[in-house]
């Protein structure tokens, strides 16, 4: 077995976690995840300004301030934290002085590279596990990578340790399920959890472990967290993370396709859940690229509207508003709530009206969008004021996914003593299973659109909020959408059986008004006792350029959750207890 912690689930995570973990308890490697599709954009404009930097600096202060301690509890360290530039991270943590074995792994930056995005600002190819694992074969303590998966973190050690080949799928496949409970860190012991209700006090009291993976030979895993630390680990806490950014029932990677229905869970102890059963097959023939690409220019103005006569103010303002703004951007209004009559307090008696600009011109959606706003101030509605003076306009970037064949980005270990080594590519595997570019491009976008799973008769119903019967997760994948819903281990079987047979693209759209007119994929997870749900193109063109209200989708679960739907009379919560 070898012992896994997280110390970090994106870039501006706790600070103190790093040491944290190597102070808690035993461990054998220590990960830290630093990278999103955001962050990837976030590293690509460092670099415009300074071509030294891209990637994290707060993982190079947090390793300055552990190496020792890491090397003396003979404890590796692994990161993603290279990001744009993992031979810069790796100089930079060489020059601290400790001696550490330092290794770095890149061929994943395909700038320049790809015919489809020749212009990208970031274009890097998700890598996987094998390169990080001959790294640590090599004696390194410290690896560093670039775009790496999320959970190749965690599965690059576990192959070192266990000595697991290229072959090994269903091991392979454990791993990447426990990699993907623990990369986001503290969201597996209790965080963004929809039953945070259901913690003790004293769970909720501190601060939230951060997680720990217990790995054995076999891929399968137990997760859990250091003693004296917040937060709880449960099936639900387990499962909350597992059901968050998947697309479908096969999670691929580059390493292994992983099948998420064969997942199970138990509960073998306090604060610890196995994961058993993973089964996995080969890789896909092609690695996704995530590009992010400068999109233009955005501005935005917020309008506070207060009292009566709301819809009166707002169409007043914005037809005064639209027929003074320049030709050319693209303008989008958000949409509001009518404030609760009598309110005791002007806040509450006020609603936000925001105007949304986006343009390739940056003159575009400056001034010529903000002195019309600002020049209504004395001359439209009654009350009218803004939540903030006037901005400058900002860049926003696009993201978009690309898939390349296997040949296309070459995996390399700088190992310490400066020599390097070219990572063997899976595709031999690949090909003898029958795949090809086009079959895992398709895989990829996951399109399964029903359950499957037939309707059970509901008899009479009651109109209760959703949240009575279940949990929810969500998040985005690049403009999509992801929504997980399960029924909570305290629940009976039956409310899993109405879940599965409730849930479809139609049922999402009536629950989620904004879902209208969008593709959506539903996959039935029954082991989960829950589906996951992908709303395809609800977040535009990614979290950067998004003027949703919840870029990153990360309400969406809760909206869900607030939503009036049919239940069964049987399943009411009053019936239930």
């Amino acid at each position: 077995m070898i012992t896994i912690g997280n110390c970090s689930g994106f870039y501006g995570d706790r600070f103190s976690a790093m040491r944290d973990m190597l102070e808690g308890g035993r461990l054998d490697v220590l990960t830290g995840d630093y990278l999103a599709e955001l962050t990837m954009l976030i590293l690509g404009k460092d670099t415009i300004k300074d071509p030294t930097t891209g990637y994290a600096k707060t993982f190079l202060r947090q390793i300055a301030d552990s190496l020792d301690l890491a090397l003396q509890r003979e404890v590796k360290i692994v990161s993603n934290a290279g990001g744009l530039n993992p031979a810069g991270l790796a100089k930079a943590i060489e020059a601290l002085g400790t001696k550490a074995m330092v290794a770095y792994v890149d061929g994943d930056d395909l700038r320049g590279r790809l015919d489809s995005h020749p212009d990208a600002l970031t274009a890097n190819a998700y890598l996987g596990a094998f390169g990080i694992a001959h790294a640590l074969e090599a004696g390194a303590d410290v690896v560093v990578t670039g775009r790496v998966t999320d959970a190749s973190v965690v599965v690059g050690p576990a192959i070192a340790h266990h000595g697991w080949k290229r072959d090994s799928y269903d091991e392979l496949a454990g791993a990447v399920v426990a990699g993907h409970v623990i990369e986001c860190g503290t969201q597996a012991t209790g965080g963004n959890f929809s039953g945070f209700l259901t913690m003790s006090p004293q769970a909720r009291a501190r601060p939230l472990g951060f997680p720990v993976a217990e790995i054995a030979a076999d891929g399968s895993s137990i997760i859990t967290k250091q003693d004296e630390t917040g937060g709880t680990v449960t099936i639900d806490t387990v499962t909350a993370q597992l059901l968050y950014e998947i697309q479908g029932p096969l999670y691929l990677g580059p390493d292994v396709t992983t099948d998420l229905t064969s997942i199970r869970l138990a509960e073998v102890g306090i604060d610890r859940v196995a994961i058993t059963g993973v089964t996995g097959t080969p890789p896909p023939a092609t690695l996704k690229v995530a590009v992010n690409s400068l999109g233009g220019y955005r501005n935005s103005a917020e309008f506070v509207l207060t009292g009566p006569d709301i819809d009166a103010k707002a169409t007043w303002l914005r037809d005064q508003l639209d027929a003074e703004l320049p030709i050319g951007p693209d303008y989008t209004w958000s949409t509001y709530r009518i404030p609760a009559p009598d309110s005791p307090t002007e806040e509450g008696a006020a609603c936000i009206l925001r105007l949304n600009a986006r343009a390739a011109d940056a003159d575009a959606v400056g001034r010529a969008l903000t002195a019309p706003a600002i020049e209504l101030a004395l001359a439209s509605y009654p009350g009218f004021h803004v939540t903030a003076p006037p901005g400058r306009p900002s860049p926003f970037g696009v993201y978009k996914a690309a898939y390349v064949r296997r040949d296309r980005a070459t995996e390399t270990v700088h190992l310490p003593d400066g020599s390097t080594y070219e990572v063997p590519s899976p595709l031999a595997y690949a090909e003898k299973s029958g795949a090809s570019a086009e079959t895992s491009r398709a895989t990829d976008k996951m399109t399964p659109r029903t359950t499957g799973v037939t309707p059970r008769p509901t008899g009479a119903t009651s109109r209760r909020v959703l949240g009575e019967l279940v949990y929810a997760r969500s998040g985005d994948k690049g403009g999509d959408a992801n929504l997980g819903l399960w029924a909570p281990q305290w629940r009976p079987d039956a409310v899993v059986e109405w879940l599965l047979g409730t849930v479809t693209p139609e049922w999402v759209r009536a629950l989620l008004p904004e879902a209208a007119g969008l593709a959506i994929d539903i996959t039935p997870l029954p082991h989960l006792r829950g589906v996951n749900i992908v709303i395809h193109d609800l977040l535009g063109d990614g979290v950067a350029a998004s003027t949703r209200f919840d870029p990153q989708a990360k309400g969406l679960g809760e909206w869900a959750r607030s939503r009036f739907v049919d239940i069964p009379m049987e399943l009411s919560p009053e019936e239930l207890l």
